[in-house]
């Protein structure tokens, strides 16, 4: 056997491993960039977050300020948010998912992508802007308020304030609505004709298609989409502390709160403790997002 035709199969050998080695460092450092900043800008937070939730100011560990943040009105806070959360996720995913349907199935392919980008503006639209607009439409002295005064329908002499609880919900339900058409109209686009043609030829009624094949193949959807919706508005910040000035108990505005400075000797760290708080819930809320889009991804594909 010549040196040339015995060192062949040795080379072959050492470059199968060299080869393997490329094939799963390739993709690492495609993502290592998103990696790092992903690990910079949240990783880093979170870890400070937790760290300092359990020390007092002098920097001693201490489990006082998670103890109070589990009664009293830091409490209320925390179950104002999931109460509003909840509202503006079931409501909008309702309307949003039959606002998609109609759409997708509208035979006018402009009004189509009209809506597909009014959702997209709509769905980060908010904050100070998205308040002045309601306060100048249904505020005391809005316009549409004083249209209906002028024909006896004065939304407050129903009960309507905009500066309530349910108020803010209604201002919420604004952008989460377009959340929810981006969010499941690819679900809906996933249905495919022939399920429903294979259900009619089998002599299956349009309910009977869609309560056994239609909700069953978009529930896992709608479910993740309203996950989402309920993540978005459990953070929200600017537009409840901007249209109540704070005078609504919630989570995001006691964090605010505490950062500029309206905290009791010794709590100073009481803010870190809630958005502790508010990280388990999101936590567990994209936990179960992620099982139900693993759900839903099979009849996507």
């Amino acid at each position: 056997m010549t040196p040339a035709a015995g060192e062949a199969p040795a080379a072959g050998v050492i470059a199968r491993p060299r080869r393997r080695a490329l094939r799963f460092l390739g993709p690492v450092l495609a993502v290592s960039p998103f990696l790092v900043y992903t690990f910079l800008g949240l990783g880093i937070p979170i870890l400070a977050v937790i760290d300092f939730a359990f020390r007092n100011p002098k920097g001693h560990l201490t489990t006082a300020n998670v103890s109070l943040v589990s009664h009293g009105t830091y409490l209320l806070g925390f179950k104002n948010s999931i109460l509003l959360a909840a509202i503006t996720s079931v409501i909008p995913g309702i309307l949003g998912l039959f606002l998609a349907y109609a759409i997708l199935t509208s035979r006018s392919g402009l009004m189509r992508r009209l809506v597909a980008t009014a959702s997209g503006v709509l769905a980060n639209f908010g904050g100070i802007n998205l308040t002045f607009m309601f306060i100048a439409t249904l505020g005391s002295t809005g316009v549409l308020t004083t249209w209906l005064s002028a024909v006896h329908l004065n939304p407050a002499n129903f009960g309507f304030n905009l500066y309530s609880f349910y108020g803010v919900a209604i201002v919420y339900m604004y952008f989460q609505v377009p959340l929810m058409v981006l969010v499941i109209t690819p679900a809906l686009g996933g249905l495919r004709a022939s399920w429903r043609e294979a259900a009619s030829n089998m002599g299956a009624s349009s309910w009977r298609y869609w309560r056994h094949v239609g909700i069953p193949v978009l529930m896992p959807s709608v479910l993740g989409g309203m996950l989402l919706l309920f993540g978005s508005a459990f953070a929200a910040y600017a537009t409840a502390e901007t249209l109540t000035a704070g005078t609504i108990t919630l989570a995001p505005i006691q964090i605010g709160n505490l950062l500029a400075g309206n905290a009791l000797s010794g709590q100073e760290n009481v803010g870190y403790a809630i958005g502790l708080g508010m990280f388990l819930v999101l936590a567990v809320t994209m936990v179960l997002y992620g099982l139900v889009r693993k759900r839903a991804s099979k009849w996507l594909r």
